[in-house]
């Protein structure tokens, strides 16, 4: 049987504006990400991931108002992550609509508020997204705080805790691929759907479907990407766009 795999435009946002980074870095302005949610409604995509970029790093609550105001308006699943640190924010959001919550900086420094979480919605309901970039040695080292800060583990080792706590998905987030639109890092896709059990979604440097196609045969169980759904032609002019999905499909 062939069937399409899970496609999801992921957003990312910086105090009340939808940004999108090149490399974690330079955020660019995009537009207003309530009416970008009003477009992808009509788009029919599977599924909105929608992550603050600036809200662990700065110490911040997640934008309550602004989430509100995407979850009225959204057709779709969502999920969320950016500055989530206590179960009762998770609470709140889940609350507010949205399905799962995605964890990156919490996941590495309180496991318990992972652990809470998963009692509190399942598994199913608990996303860890992993930001990894190479070194100067050709090694996969991963960060977190919007990338500014490394990891003191192998990613092996971050990986297997996403299993042990019985986390739902892995989103495997390529640094050095984000925004450049030169497709995923398919070893590090391939590196990281062997080691674990747990379904990967793949994201960072996604151009078009052909290389959603190659992120899915290397291992990811979905796939994702902010720039291919934002951008358009070779200026890279704002246009909230998804592109034709209805032949790509994987043999299950």
């Amino acid at each position: 049987m062939y069937q399409r795999p899970r496609i999801i435009p992921c957003l990312t946002i910086q105090d009340n504006d939808l940004v999108k980074t090149t490399q974690f870095k330079n955020p660019r302005y995009i537009g207003d990400p309530v009416n970008s949610v009003k477009i992808f409604n009509d788009k029919g995509v599977d599924e909105l991931c929608i992550l603050d970029i600036n809200a662990s790093k700065q110490n911040k609550e997640p934008n309550y108002q602004l989430l509100q105001e995407i979850a009225n308006e959204a057709f779709m699943p969502l999920s969320y992550g950016g500055g989530l640190k206590t179960l009762d924010q998770v609470k709140r959001i889940i609350k507010m609509g949205y399905e799962k919550v995605v964890f990156n900086t919490s996941f590495i420094i309180d496991s318990q508020l992972i652990k809470d979480t998963v009692n509190f919605l399942g598994s199913s309901g608990v996303v860890i997204s992993i930001d990894v970039k190479k070194n100067m040695f050709g090694k996969y080292v991963v960060y977190i705080n919007d990338g500014s800060q490394e990891v003191k583990m192998s990613l092996i080792d971050v990986i297997k805790l996403v299993e042990d706590l019985d986390a739902g998905e892995i989103i495997i987030n390529s640094i050095t691929n984000d925004g450049m639109m030169e497709g995923y890092d398919l070893s590090l896709i391939k590196l990281v759907s062997e080691s674990v059990s747990v379904p990967v979604i793949a994201i960072g440097g996604a151009k078009d479907v052909s290389d959603l196609k190659k992120a899915i045969e290397n291992g990811a169980h979905a796939v994702a990407a902010s720039s291919m759904f934002i951008y358009y032609g070779k200026q890279k002019a704002v246009l909230i766009t998804v592109p034709e999905l209805s032949q790509f499909k994987v043999k299950q």
